[in-house]
């Protein structure tokens, strides 16, 4: 092309790529690429499109099982769960341009998640969110959170796909950089999953969607790829632009469209756009791709090849059909009012070629823009500052002789305070397939012509990871099976999002690499296939990095729709009992933050034998009826756990007395949080068949109270150690992120 810039070292430099990566494409190609062919390799070998630093390390993970039908290398995951149906899910990531822009940044990724979901020929039924952001004492933050729960509520609640739950952190390393980190989980018949490939001479590639502009170029494949510095502010252009209303209708003609044999694959147009959609198709069928670009529908005069190639515009899709079905295809999309247009077609060999005006611009084969980046072997090491964390001595901290203050402190710190105001943001009933609102430990969701539902949760304590990103990111997987666990559910299958720093440091990569093996330890232990995923690696401004937080999303599947359990008291008099004990921790609690402004100490032990014995319990319980409530015990320990489940009928706010014997102190007893724990509820007059099935799981299981009065109360020893009105500490619990969020000062 004419007016194409010189291929120089410092070009190379401002796309991202080193010099021994130039010297790589050099090599892989046999010549100089032009300004547009190194625009494809920068994006395609970007962090976000490569896995350049993590694919050594990811590669271990188990994604096998028996009913796995598509793991890891597609759009999303696939497990079947019988009577012909199967559930798609994915986690990603859209953290940079969330905090760049929040609105659009969270919309966005709320929407492209959505179309890996849609593109395997599901229809989305729910959506969950992982956010993280900054101490509330940073300016910034209240706007930041404002945006992305705005951002993320507009797009889904007009999609009509129903938010159903998530979790919200915040922490001080998030200021600079925080984490938006969307799930979606469809729904589709087993026999009818689509995957992205191309093969077939003469099959005709078709875009379908909105029109391609300027917006996101660059987007989220190089802005993953890079820190934030005092130059934040200036990429706020390569932001996507994203519009809910042409995603519906997109969900809608698109899963018309499948109905029809002559589909031969479908990918949507994510980072790095138009490049990634049609390179990755062609690799997968090891075929060859013919792309006119001329024909592309633009929304915007004068783009050259590398814009159009680039672009990250939002809600576009790439078909690939049998030839003489165009006329169909293009009707269907007219009558839902999307733009559509035939704009290549398969051809013999293993590349790529697109031409612009009647002109080449790109030749180039697939191998090495999709799968030719180096593997990094990135230098690990342990970090220096665990050695200095590594203790909490329990003697120097001050034991309180009762725990009101600490308790209402709890309550109201915005890690452990309802979410209340953020999903009820969230249209969750859309579609009324809903069973368990948000706000449980697991939201439910029904599988309509069948007796089964899906339960879905997402977790991670960051601060754990810090600690010890092995044992860390192995609670996160424990926990995210308990929460499914107590909602009645047998989890079946696993997707992550891995959020690090910059894998260029060995104090990171090592974090990473601890986390992956903590996963991937514990998922072939409870037998449970990692069937998708993301890494977002860089999450750091000005050389201060995120805490490791590796975000796990467990899907469990319930037989019977009757079985379902949730996480409230349900009626006075019920016994309070206790799956699991305590030990003598507090290494990156809550309390211990809240406090006295602590990130120290170990993090809980995870003993994986006992969490299975306590879950598969649990399960058991449910399962007999002999229980009426379940709750996983985590932040804020044994007597949150407790508060919470008085809160959470919404008919009647029940009370609670607890009396507890113990040789630990009160706080440690109290809020510690101690892993593999359930507080359950039942009818007193089951209390021995409980306690005989306890025997049987060889797991400890002790009586701690009784449900009912107006009163929370806490005893230890004979000692009154906590008493509080319910509504007054429900209160506090239930208004004080709102109140935060609402201020305007």
């Amino acid at each position: 092309m004419q007016n194409e810039p010189e291929i120089t070292l410092q070009l190379v430099k401002d796309h991202g790529l080193t010099g021994e990566e130039y010297r790589r494409i050099l090599n892989l190609i046999g010549r100089t690429p032009n300004f547009t062919e190194l625009g494809i390799f920068s994006v395609m070998w970007s962090e976000h499109c490569s896995y350049k630093s993590s694919r050594p390390f990811l590669k271990n993970l188990p994604t096998e099982g028996p009913n796995v039908l598509q793991g890891p290398g597609e759009n999303a995951g696939v497990i079947d769960i019988g009577d012909g149906f199967a559930v798609v899910f994915k986690i990603e990531s859209h953290n940079h341009p969330s905090f760049i822009e929040p609105h659009q940044g969270a919309a966005t990724g709320v929407g492209g998640i959505m179309r890996d979901i849609f593109t395997m020929g599901a229809r989305p039924i729910a959506l969950l969110d992982s956010l993280r952001f900054g101490e509330m004492e940073d300016p910034r933050t209240r706007f930041l959170l404002n945006g992305v729960v705005d951002g993320i509520s507009s797009y889904g609640n007009c999609t009509g796909v129903p938010t159903v739950g998530g979790e919200v952190y915040f922490d001080s390393c998030y200021n600079g950089n925080i984490l938006v980190n969307a799930f979606c989980l469809g729904l589709a018949k087993s026999d009818g999953i689509f995957l992205a490939k191309a093969g077939g001479v003469g099959n005709r590639i078709l875009y379908v969607g909105s029109k391609t502009g300027r917006d996101g170029i660059h987007g989220a494949s190089l802005l993953a790829s890079s820190e934030f510095d005092e130059t934040t502010e200036e990429k706020r252009p390569t932001v996507q632009v994203g519009d809910p209303f042409t995603e519906k209708l997109l969900i809608e003609a698109c899963l018309e469209i499948m109905e029809f044999n002559w589909v031969v694959g479908v990918q949507d147009m994510g980072a790095a756009g138009l490049t990634s959609s049609s390179f990755e198709m062609a690799h997968r069928s090891e075929a060859g791709v013919r792309m006119d670009l001329s024909k592309v529908p633009l929304r915007e005069e004068g783009m050259t090849p590398y814009e159009i190639l680039l672009s990250e515009s939002q809600e576009r899709m790439l078909f690939v059909i049998e030839p003489g079905h165009e006329g169909e295809a293009i009707a269907i999309l007219e009558k839902w009012g999307l733009d559509a247009a035939i704009i290549g077609e398969g051809i013999d060999g293993t590349g790529v070629r697109i031409e612009f005006k009647g002109k080449e611009v790109v030749n180039l084969p697939t191998f090495p823009v999709v799968d030719g980046a180096l593997d990094l072997k990135r230098e690990t090491k342990r970090p220096k500052y665990l050695d200095k964390i590594d203790q909490v001595n329990l003697a120097e901290l001050p034991e309180p002789s009762r725990g009101d203050k600490a308790f209402l402190k709890l309550l109201a710190c915005p890690n452990i305070a309802s979410k209340e105001w953020v999903y009820e943001q969230y249209d969750h009933m859309v579609r009324l397939d809903t069973l368990v609102l948000p706000g449980s430990d697991a939201a439910v969701l029904r599988i309509k012509g069948t007796k089964k539902a899906v339960a879905i949760s997402v977790d991670c304590n960051s601060r754990f990871c810090y600690l010890d990103p092995y044992n860390g990111a192995a609670i996160a997987v424990a926990e995210g099976c308990r929460n499914v666990t107590c909602s009645g559910a047998k989890p079946i299958g696993l997707t992550n999002c891995l959020n690090f720093g910059n894998p260029e440091k060995p104090e990171i990569m090592w974090q990473f690499e601890q986390a992956v093996k903590g996963i991937g330890d514990t998922c072939l232990f409870f037998d449970i296939p990692v069937v998708s995923g993301n890494v977002s690696l860089y999450n750091e401004t000005k050389g201060e990095a995120i805490f490791p937080t590796p975000t796990v999303a467990v899907v469990g599947l319930i037989e019977d729709q009757t079985k379902i359990m949730t996480q409230g008291f349900k009626k006075p008099g019920h016994r309070i009992g206790l799956i699991g004990f305590t030990l003598e921790e507090l290494g990156g609690s809550e309390y211990l933050k809240v406090l006295f402004d602590k990130t120290e100490g170990k993090a809980p032990a995870l003993d994986r034998k006992n969490e299975k014995q306590v879950q598969e319990f649990c399960l058991e319980l449910i399962q007999k009826g002999l229980i009426q409530s379940a709750h996983d015990c985590s932040e804020g320990g044994l007597a949150i756990a407790v508060a919470e489940s008085c809160f959470a009928t919404p008919e009647e706010t029940l009370g609670a007395k607890l009396e507890l014997e113990s040789t630990l102190r009160g706080d440690t007893l109290l809020f510690g949080e101690s892993q593999s724990r359930i507080v359950i509820s039942f009818p007193e007059e089951l209390t021995d068949q409980i306690k005989n099935l306890a025997l049987s799981y060889n797991v400890d299981f002790s009586l701690i109270g009784i449900t009912g009065g107006s009163k929370f109360t806490v005893s230890i020893n004979g000692q009154e150690y906590i008493k509080q009105e319910i509504e007054s500490i429900k209160n506090i619990w239930k208004t004080s992120l709102g109140r935060y969020a609402g201020q305007t000062t």
